[in-house]
């Protein structure tokens, strides 16, 4: 990959058309460039500071703040004592639905959860009006960091009827396979996506800086009979995930 990207850092000093004065944009366009040309596929290191430095004959110092600035937009990701990685994305196709576990597992990742809660109580007025309950209404409600491996990949705030999830210490991962367990698996849902800036608890709890992107969902799922089974908000990072919708003309 240090061969592609000298070949391509040269290429744009050279081109008029892309004339930047300032070295550390111009390699920073660079290693965007390669990214994006599959070059250097995501999850591989790039090459040290130091190896850039020699092989592009530019100091340290530009190099850390062109690498510094794709950090910041979230193409590459930096692992305390093992080096620069270009970030991983996870694809998740807005047509199909599935459990943050299930998508996981089929990109080969290890899905956990951090619980902060899960407990059952009253319906409060925000959670009736989008399940449709009646006051006085009992939920399960689960409030937890999900992981991809070990890296923090999204928080989840969900409440479950508790009719149909009594004992919400039953969730340890997947929701969707507790409730298809009890025969109350969702067959639709109905989605709202919001491009946000993560708040500074939510930043510490994905490990990201306050202020980055991030995409807030909120999800109500139903049973075949209209039911609200499942009324989940959701803040992931926008550093990982891209949601891709299948649109059609008719």
């Amino acid at each position: 990959m240090e061969t592609a990207l000298a070949r391509e850092y040269r290429r744009i000093c050279r081109d008029p058309a892309t004339h930047q004065p300032l070295a550390y944009l111009r390699l920073r366009r660079a290693i965007r460039n390669v990214v994006e040309h599959r070059d250097i596929e995501p999850g591989q290191a790039l090459p040290s500071e130091r190896d850039l430095s020699q092989a592009l004959k530019l100091s340290r110092v530009t190099v850390r703040k062109a690498i510094a600035g794709l950090v910041e937009e979230g193409l590459l990701t930096q692992r305390h004592g093992a080096g620069t990685f270009i970030a991983e994305r996870i694809v998740k196709p807005m047509s199909r639905l599935s459990s943050f576990t299930e998508d996981l597992r089929d990109r080969g990742l290890h899905p956990r959860s951090e619980f902060f809660e899960r407990s059952v109580g009253e319906v409060t007025p925000e959670e009736a009006m989008a399940m449709n309950l009646s006051p006085g209404t009992l939920v399960a409600r689960l409030h937890r960091v999900r992981y991809g491996q070990d890296e923090p990949l999204a928080i989840e705030r969900t409440v479950v009827p508790a009719s149909v999830l009594p004992d919400p210490m039953l969730v340890r991962d997947s929701l969707y396979e507790v409730l298809e367990s009890l025969g109350c698996r969702p067959k639709r849902a109905l989605q709202r996506l919001r491009a946000v800036s993560l708040g500074a608890q939510h930043a510490r709890l994905l490990h990201v800086a306050a202020g980055s992107a991030g995409l807030n969902i909120e999800r109500r799922s139903f049973l075949d009979d209209g039911r609200v089974v499942e009324f989940t908000c959701s803040w992931y990072r926008g550093d990982i995930y891209d949601f891709v919708a299948e649109l059609h003309a008719d």
